[in-house]
């Protein structure tokens, strides 16, 4: 358990400027965190691992509210991240688990946060563009989508990180995507 009364926020960045933003908030003096995971990236010439973001669009950073407006006024920084009007901090513990998950050495990546119910869209392979309803989690890397066409539902088993939520869709909605 943490003594330090200065409680973490999630800061919402501009895309692909984690890193930058995590440097100069410790230059500033704030303690900030950026978890990373190594990623094997294809160009067409090479394949390259790099380290990018866990949680893509985001840095954490320890601060007292009353300095907001110093992590507000760093470039790439939109806002800090909260319900309603007020900033909400994030527990030492939830920062301490995902530091132990960076610090293990275990390959670990970005992953799309659905629950069974939920509105997806498959975003890769033969059937990119297609919505559907998370039906089942099969194991950790694959996943049941039903798709529902002239009122007939198809069941298709896919790779997790294959697809994402729609936000604000209901299943009645869903359709082949544009």
């Amino acid at each position: 358990m943490h003594t330090n009364s200065i409680p973490w926020f999630a800061l919402a960045a501009r895309p692909r400027h984690e890193k930058n933003i995590a440097r100069i908030l410790l230059n500033k003096g704030l303690e900030s965190f950026l978890p990373l995971c190594r990623s094997r990236r294809r160009w067409s010439d090479r394949v390259e691992s790099v380290d990018l973001p866990l949680f893509p669009g985001y840095v954490f950073c320890r601060f007292h509210y009353d300095h907001r407006l110093t992590v507000l006024n760093t470039p790439g920084v939109n806002s800090i991240i909260g319900f309603g009007n007020a900033p909400t901090p994030v527990s030492d513990e939830e920062i301490e688990r995902v530091g132990a998950i960076v610090d293990s050495g275990l390959p670990a990546q970005p992953w799309p946060y659905v629950h069974v119910g939920e509105a997806v869209r498959i975003d890769r392979g033969s059937l990119a563009g297609l919505e559907g309803v998370l039906v089942r989690e099969k194991d950790s890397l694959r996943v049941v989508v039903t798709v529902e066409m002239l009122r007939r539902a198809v069941a298709v088993e896919v790779d997790r990180d294959a697809i994402r939520a729609v936000p604000g869709a209901r299943p009645q909605q869903l359709s082949r995507s544009a």
